[in-house]
């Protein structure tokens, strides 16, 4: 049985080892695109776009004023 939890307590850890090497891929995606001023300016102001849709969009689903 402490097999059991032990490998379930390996799950956590896979799961932000996932996440993590999600975010490096993407950032290491968007590395070139920073070198330029105009592409970074453009990159930005779509992650930024991107988190306003996504609060706007919950903000009106959870009914928060």
């Amino acid at each position: 049985m402490q097999d059991f939890f032990q490998n379930v307590s390996r799950y956590p850890r896979y799961m932000i080892s996932l996440i993590a090497g999600i975010f490096w891929f993407f950032l290491e995606q968007l590395k070139p695109f920073l070198k330029n001023p105009v592409t970074a300016i453009a990159v930005f102001g779509l992650l930024g776009g991107g988190f306003v849709m996504l609060y706007l969009t919950l903000e009106a689903m959870l009914g928060i004023n």
